[in-house]
């Protein structure tokens, strides 16, 4: 049973509750989507989406599988299956009742790229630094200024910034593309790139992509070319992600002179 890997906590005085009556969704996974695209969707990291599906190393996913989603509205069960990747003080694990017991699940490794349709070649991920922060600074991902702030309340999970159709976008830090495509709606041509077990970004509205899912890239390489967002203006949506949550960029991004 899917949702019995899900009760199993790390941490805390009692046993988290099972999930409530509408507290499940499911999502099926399509051609060309990879277990980064779907957590990215619905801003979850990507090692809950595994952790409920009971997904192991090397986290594969096929056209038609069914994968479990918890509504976020849930968030007391959302905090307490967090325990399950989120580190804690070592301390028993508890079950809920009624669910048969199971072996501990092996501790997550650095995902690989792997998408319904290929499967790219794992590869080392870089360390992270003590500030949990990407292992390169950040920098602007391209030239123009801001016109449109971050501002999850009303729906704007990233910032916009204005540019000239076949502008260079570029790697705001290195890492590793773990999503090139137009699979998520609101996007259009969208690039993620997985800067460690903390960090992603994403570059959405883009002309042409320029780089493919398994591929590394340094800071500042061109990845993208700036398109539209089905307005008259071009513009890069620009996003990061900490541990699966939209942040503000422009708390990371260097300020401009």
């Amino acid at each position: 049973m899917l949702v019995g890997a899900v009760l199993l906590a790390g941490c805390g005085a009692s046993p988290p509750r099972p999930p409530e009556p509408g507290a499940l969704s499911h999502y099926t996974v399509k051609p060309g989507d990879t277990l980064y695209s779907i957590a990215f969707h619905y801003g979850y990291d990507y090692r809950q989406v595994a952790a409920w599906n009971d997904i192991e190393p090397p986290y594969e996913i096929y056209p038609g599988d069914r994968l479990v989603i918890v509504t976020p509205h849930y968030n007391h069960w959302l905090e307490e299956s967090d325990a399950r990747f989120t580190p804690a003080p070592a301390q028993p694990k508890r079950k809920a009742r009624s669910e048969p017991s199971r072996p501990p699940r092996s501790k997550p490794e650095p995902a690989p790229e792997r998408t319904a349709q290929k499967r790219p070649e794992r590869r080392k991920k870089p360390a992270a630094t003590e500030r949990g922060d990407p292992p390169d600074s950040w920098h602007w991902p391209t030239e123009g200024r801001v016109v449109q702030r971050f501002n999850p309340g009303k729906g704007k999970k990233g910032v916009d910034i204005g540019g000239s159709a076949g502008q260079a976008v570029r790697a705001a830090a290195g890492g590793q593309v773990v999503y090139s495509g137009d699979g998520l709606i609101g996007y259009g041509n969208l690039v993620i790139i997985k800067h460690d077990r903390t960090f992603l970004s994403a570059y959405g509205h883009n002309r042409k992509l320029l780089v493919e899912e398994g591929e590394r890239v340094k800071p500042r390489q061109r990845i993208a070319e700036m398109g539209q967002s089905g307005k008259t203006e071009s513009i890069l949506h620009f996003e990061i992600r900490r541990r699966g949550k939209p942040v503000d960029p422009l708390e990371y991004l260097p300020h401009k002179k």
